[in-house]
């Protein structure tokens, strides 16, 4: 009899534990591949400070975007978009990633381009709020605005300066900003639920004390930029 009842109790709390876990346990290999090229755009855009984003605009940026490889075949057929991580800083660390979605803007993709990554820098923490609504349009809801690029900052302009976004876009070697006015993003409710578990919204997060999970650990490496 101790010994059903002390096998219950087992189950019982391994039951708990199962249910307070997140749900996946695993990345699945689509989204590794994901967070592995994000990681990689900004390990090589840091390794050229004078084709970088300008250090003084990265160290005050309160969340950066990372959308690796949108496709111009996506944005000529009318479906879909670029997929790519979000993470934001709290108090002077970057947050566990989200997973973000871009759909299809006015904006296009550079003339000749079969692929770019793009880069965003979200300046305060009225433009990451407004991102983590259900969706939000780059230019009519957030302002947003191509981003200087080199060492110096004082080079950006006033509209710069003032933007909720700056946005950046690499394409065959070449690093520059880019307006991304008409994009659409919103947080991917699926790939977030299938890493962190359907209870967990975006807001928890990227403020919160959530653990970055192990597969985002290149991603959370490339935003520590020396």
């Amino acid at each position: 009899m101790k010994n059903a009842l002390l096998a219950a109790s087992t189950l019982a709390i391994l039951g708990l534990s199962l249910e307070a876990a997140p749900v996946s346990a695993a990345v699945s290999e689509k989204l590794k591949s994901r967070v592995d090229e994000s990681a990689a755009v900004l390990t090589e855009i840091h390794a050229a400070p004078d084709k970088d984003i300008p250090q003084e605009l990265w160290d005050r940026a309160s969340c950066v975007i990372v959308i690796p490889s949108v496709k111009k075949a996506a944005f000529v057929f009318g479906g879909e978009y670029g997929k790519g991580l979000m993470s934001c800083r709290k108090d002077g660390a970057w947050s566990a990633p989200i997973f973000m979605q871009l759909q299809k803007g006015s904006w296009g993709l550079q003339i000749g381009a079969q692929s770019i990554d793009l880069v965003l820098l979200v300046n305060n923490e009225r433009g990451m709020k407004k991102l983590l609504g259900n969706k939000v349009t780059l230019g009519a809801e957030a302002s947003v605005a191509a981003g200087p690029v080199g060492r110096d900052a004082r080079a950006a302009t006033d509209a710069q300066m003032n933007s909720e976004i700056l946005s950046y876009s690499r394409t065959q070697g070449l690093f520059a900003g880019i307006n991304l006015s008409g994009g659409v993003l919103k947080p991917d409710g699926d790939d977030n639920e299938d890493v962190y578990g359907k209870k967990v919204t975006p807001t928890a997060i990227l403020t919160g004390g959530t653990a970055a999970p192990a597969a985002t650990a290149a991603f959370m490496k490339a935003l520590q930029r020396k």
